[in-house]
């Protein structure tokens, strides 16, 4: 019986108000329309939600010195902490097959609460299909750099 009662606690973690949800999607969906990808044609846009209810939402953006170019999802969160939320709850990333990178994982473990659901959307807006996957912020990345293990 108790299994069964942490199965639930943690599948109620896991959800969003479907409309909640879905204003998030459509942050990443217009983001995604912003996107500056000249040599990657790989447009994908993000959209966090914050602690306070917010959502702030981000796009790649390329550069010829690639190493300079910026995710989706670090371009929200980024933009989420540049106006003072620190706590992100929900992370929506959209593209042809979204994935999000190492650099976006660990950023993320950093920044969202470890119950907090990354909702990957595979869009393909011609067709106007998705697949929509989620898994936890805590199994984004398998033995994190951990900031206060580390001292810091």
């Amino acid at each position: 019986m108790a299994k069964a009662k942490k199965r639930k606690t943690a599948a109620r973690k896991f959800q969003l108000w479907k409309s909640t949800q879905e204003r998030l999607i459509s942050a990443a969906k217009q983001a995604q329309k912003m996107a500056h990808c000249p040599y990657s044609r790989y447009p994908v846009g993000s959209a966090v939600l914050t602690g306070s209810g917010r959502i702030f939402a981000g796009c790649n953006v390329e550069n010829a010195s690639f190493g300079l170019s910026i995710c989706a999802e670090r371009s929200a969160i980024f933009a989420a902490v540049s106006h003072g939320q620190k706590r992100i709850r929900a992370i929506a990333v959209v593209a042809r097959a979204a994935r999000p990178c190492g650099a976006c994982r660990q950023v993320m473990l950093e920044f969202a609460d470890p119950s907090a659901v990354i909702i990957s959307i595979d869009w393909d807006p011609i067709h106007k299909r998705q697949k929509i996957t989620k898994m936890r912020v805590s199994e984004a990345i398998p033995k994190p750099f951990n900031p206060i293990e580390a001292g810091l």
